[in-house]
C-alpha cells in the first residue's frame, strides 16, 4: 500500500454559539473537546505511517493538532496557508445580522465577492492551492488539522463535484484515495 497521501482532519467543534460567522476569529474547543479528539484519534487507529502532521495556527486546529502528535508519538508543524477564511467585518456577527443584501452580493459572485473586506473564496483558494503544491513536493503521508473552507477548497482543486457545498461534520476525517489528484 502506499504511503503518500494527505488525510484532511476538521477541527472539533468551537466554543461559540450557533449561527455566528468565524473563520479567522481565534476560537477555542467547546467542552466537548476530549470525547471528540478521542473520535478522531479513534478513526485514525488504522492509519500508520502518518509522516507529517500540519495544523492551521488557529487554537482550535492547534489543540487538536497537539493531542493528534501526542497519541500518534510526533511533532506537529503549524501551516499558515491551511487557516480558515477571513470574513473580514462579518467575524463574530450573527449570520442573520449581515444583511441580506450583503449575502445576496456574495452568493452572486460566489468566487470574488468581498464586501466584508477579508478574503474572497477565490483567495482562499488560492493559498489552499499553495499549500497543496506544498504537500505534493513532500514525500510521504500528511495529516492536515484544518478547517471546513480550506476542505472545500482542496475538494474543489481535486476536481470533486459540489465541492463548495460540502458539508464536513467537526472532527470529519478525509482520506484522500490514490490518484485523487492531491
Amino acid at each position: 500500500m502506499a504511503r503518500d497521501g494527505l488525510i484532511l482532519i476538521r477541527h472539533t467543534r468551537p466554543e461559540v454559539a450557533p449561527g455566528i460567522c468565524y473563520g479567522l476569529t481565534d476560537l477555542d474547543c467547546a467542552d466537548s473537546f476530549a470525547d471528540e479528539a478521542a473520535a478522531v484519534c479513534a478513526a485514525l487507529a488504522d492509519q500508520a505511517g502518518i509522516d507529517t502532521i500540519v495544523s492551521s495556527p488557529l487554537r482550535r486546529c492547534r489543540k487538536l493538532a497537539q493531542t493528534l502528535a501526542e497519541h500518534l508519538g510526533q511533532e506537529f508543524e503549524i501551516e499558515a496557508d491551511i487557516r480558515e477564511m477571513d470574513f473580514g467585518s462579518w467575524e463574530g456577527l450573527p449570520w442573520d445580522r449581515i444583511g441580506r443584501d450583503a449575502l445576496d452580493r456574495w452568493a452572486g459572485d460566489f468566487m470574488h465577492a468581498r464586501d466584508h473586506g477579508g478574503e474572497s473564496v477565490a483567495m482562499l483558494a488560492a493559498r489552499v492551492n499553495a499549500a497543496l503544491a506544498a504537500h505534493r513536493a513532500r514525500p510521504g503521508r500528511t495529516l492536515w488539522v484544518t478547517h471546513m473552507g480550506v476542505i472545500r477548497a482542496a475538494l474543489a482543486a481535486a476536481g470533486v463535484d459540489g465541492a463548495w457545498s460540502a458539508q464536513v461534520g467537526y472532527g470529519a476525517v478525509l482520506r484522500w484515495p490514490e490518484g485523487a489528484g492531491i
